[in-house]
């Protein structure tokens, strides 16, 4: 691995902090328009980017949170409608949670202009430009999440 100046890593770091500022106020005021807390928004974000149904368990795998703070999630997830509970067809033992799709589909528009701010970026890079991109936001999202979930 190479050494990185300390003036990029400074550089790099604070555009890191940047994003993360601006991306949690994004998603506090995304939440408060469909009358969820930050958190709540975020892991339904999760079960809705999943391949199916879920259970309480991968929820909390994918999010960092205990078992028993991703059960107070479904509850309030449910009581709003965003998901319910469902038996797994397989395993009737198993409770599945699903997201409701008529509550997906009805604040689609409040990430519309997310989606035209990325399109707006990227649209000033080639494609080489974009596949380093790529590389640098997968490797970021690797190592932060093998560190986030470490121990």
């Amino acid at each position: 691995m190479a050494e990185v100046p300390s003036d990029v890593l400074e550089r790099f770091a604070w555009y890191a902090r940047e994003m993360s500022a601006l991306t949690v106020m994004f998603h506090s005021r995304v939440a408060e328009h469909m009358g969820l807390s930050a958190t709540d928004e975020k892991c339904l974000d999760l079960a809705m980017r999943a391949d199916g149904a879920l259970t309480a368990g991968r929820i909390a795998e994918l999010s960092g949170l205990s078992t028993g703070a991703v059960t107070g999630v479904i509850d309030r997830l449910e009581r709003a409608g965003y998901v319910r509970r469902v038996r797994d067809p397989h395993d009737r033992r198993k409770v599945l949670v699903e997201v409701t799709p008529q509550n997906a589909e009805k604040f689609a528009h409040l990430f519309e202009g997310a989606l035209a701010s990325v399109e707006e970026v990227l649209s000033g890079f080639t494609p080489a430009e974009i596949e380093v991109l790529e590389r640098y936001n997968k490797a970021s999202i690797d190592v932060f999440r093998a560190r986030m979930f470490k121990g």
